[in-house]
């Protein structure tokens, strides 16, 4: 297992992003907070250039990798936002992608992976499968293996979203942030805690695909069925390096179902103007969960992408 990050490792990748990526917007909704009876605020990482939080870490990694293994190329697995992150990054430096998705695969995000110059190859039904064609690609072709979570770089590069946060709203209270694979969870967990430690920051995954929270809660590795459709959040085992983190310093762990996310995308359309995806409208259906103890709060709520598709949009409307 590679060395946790630390909060300096946040502060250099804030320095190796900012050329490339403005900090996105934490904009205040009056609607929200009426909903909540808390003081709300959504953090937009729905407006990166991927649509997308995880563009922060593959921009940090690929900006760092050695140049012979930039002349070799990289292989990821995905369900659609890292690889879209390292499609993008990899395009910025000039890197050979290929990526791995599942058959079916969201086709927004596959389209916008193969946009960004990416070869794009679908294998197996799910996550798990793509990631073990991932290891095979690398025997075969001398490419390197990125994973999407238990890689210190992608975790330190996606952490910038929170020091963003903070630094624009420091009484900020309690922070809501999706888990899939727990890279984007751990990062702000590292930053909110070094910065106040009295921040709550609570992680919100789906009860379609609890792996992640099965292994926080027992602080072992725990494994379970894929029963979602938030692509972001279908991951059936827990990554372990962010794992560590989110026991060092996750405050409270929360799944969400099906139908409670399809209503938070609505009440995004609806109260803030803004798509996201399910697993990005996670946090926002796990705060309508526990807003009995938001009360007078003030909170940021992590959206952390709107990569929807028409069919998946069509169906949170229904």
């Amino acid at each position: 297992m590679p060395p946790l990050p630390t909060f300096q490792d946040v502060l250099f990748a804030r320095r190796t992003i900012a050329p490339y990526l403005p900090p996105t917007p934490l904009h205040h909704y009056p609607q929200l907070d009426a909903l909540l009876g808390a003081r709300v605020f959504v953090k937009h990482e729905n407006y990166q250039p991927i649509g997308a939080f995880k563009v922060r870490g593959g921009i940090h990694f690929l900006a760092h990798l050695p140049e012979e293994q930039r002349a070799r190329g990289v292989v990821t697995a995905s369900t659609g936002n890292h690889g879209q992150s390292i499609a993008y990054a990899a395009q910025l430096f000039g890197v050979r992608a290929v990526i791995v998705v599942p058959e079916g695969a969201n086709p927004v995000k596959v389209e916008a992976m193969r946009a960004y110059g990416a070869e794009v190859v679908f294998h197996g039904a799910d996550f798990e499968a793509c990631k073990e064609h991932c290891l095979t690609l690398e025997r075969e072709q001398g490419l390197r293996f990125v994973s999407s979570g238990d890689e210190p770089r992608l975790i330190a590069g996606v952490a910038t979203h929170t020091l963003e946060i903070v630094e624009a709203l420091p009484e900020v209270e309690v922070i809501y942030v999706p888990v899939g694979g727990g890279s984007g969870a751990a990062g702000a967990t590292l930053v909110a805690k070094s910065v106040n430690p009295a921040i709550r920051v609570v992680g919100v995954q789906a009860s379609g695909a609890p792996a992640g929270f099965l292994t926080w809660q027992a602080r072992e590795r725990r494994t379970a069925p894929i029963r979602t459709f938030a692509a972001g959040l279908a991951t059936g085992q827990p990554f372990m390096l962010p794992q560590q983190i989110l026991w060092q310093h996750l405050d409270d762990f929360v799944l969400v179902d099906d139908d409670a996310m399809r209503q938070a995308v609505r009440l995004y359309l609806e109260k803030a103007k803004t798509l996201a995806e399910p697993a990005g409208a996670a946090p926002l259906a796990a705060a309508l969960q526990q807003r009995e103890q938001l009360a007078g709060k003030t909170v940021a709520l992590i959206l952390s992408g709107g990569n929807i598709s028409p069919d998946e949009l069509r169906d949170c409307l229904r």
